[in-house]
């Protein structure tokens, strides 16, 4: 059986949405952030990303990570590639070029995506959003995203999603790495095919039932 490390309120929530839309079957360990403690080593600590048991799944103490049958594996949009690939469908590909463009987006969304989207959220978790700094780094990270996000724009004018015309992986994968970026509205504003191609994505019923779990986790 699948079994997912990490909890909701992390990049888990990838996979979870994941194993979601693929009606597969699968165990969650709940691994927190070692940040989120005082004394991650402490004896009656619950599991974290510092813990010998969980480092022993993944040395570099990240989540997610998953374990199916013997096969262990990091890092989330990978992961979210191989549950595709091993469970096909629709999410998946059907043609060789329809597989070499899903990994095309996905690592476009963890390239050129993410570590602008990924300072935004974080700025706000810090509460620095109101602080120079913090409006500083916004202001960055926006405007480090104008090409990406006219990129997908221009794509989803004319496709309703990013690969073959249908909810896929990849669009998966780039839903959740933008989900980051939502407090700034107006980069959606100003791209309406991004902005309803996103709401699209998010009204799926595996997406609304992996955020009702995330927001009954701790904060």
């Amino acid at each position: 059986m699948l079994t997912i490390y990490g909890v909701y309120r992390s990049r888990a929530s990838r996979t979870y949405w994941m194993a979601n839309e693929l009606g597969i079957p699968f165990r969650s360990v709940p691994v927190i952030q070692a940040r989120q403690l005082d004394n991650p080593m402490a004896p009656d600590a619950p599991i974290n990303t510092m813990s010998p048991a969980f480092l022993a799944i993944n040395p570099m103490g990240l989540i997610p990570s998953i374990t199916d049958g013997d096969f262990v594996m990091h890092e989330s949009l990978a992961i979210n590639l191989y549950l595709a690939h091993k469970h096909g469908g629709p999410l998946a590909a059907q043609t060789a070029e329809e597989d070499g463009l899903l990994s095309m987006w996905t690592i476009f969304a963890a390239t050129e995506l993410e570590p602008h989207s990924i300072r935004l959220v974080q700025t706000y978790d810090r509460g620095e959003e109101n602080s120079e700094g913090g409006k500083a780094t916004i202001t960055v990270a926006c405007r480090s995203l104008k090409r990406p996000l006219d990129v997908l724009e221009k794509h989803l004018a004319s496709h309703d999603y990013l690969v073959g015309d249908r909810f896929t992986v990849a669009d998966l994968n780039s839903a959740e790495v933008l989900r980051y970026a939502q407090s700034e509205a107006e980069l959606f504003d100003r791209r309406p095919a991004l902005k309803a191609w996103i709401k699209r994505c998010q009204a799926r019923p595996a997406h609304v039932a992996m955020m009702a779990t995330r927001s009954g986790e701790p904060g």
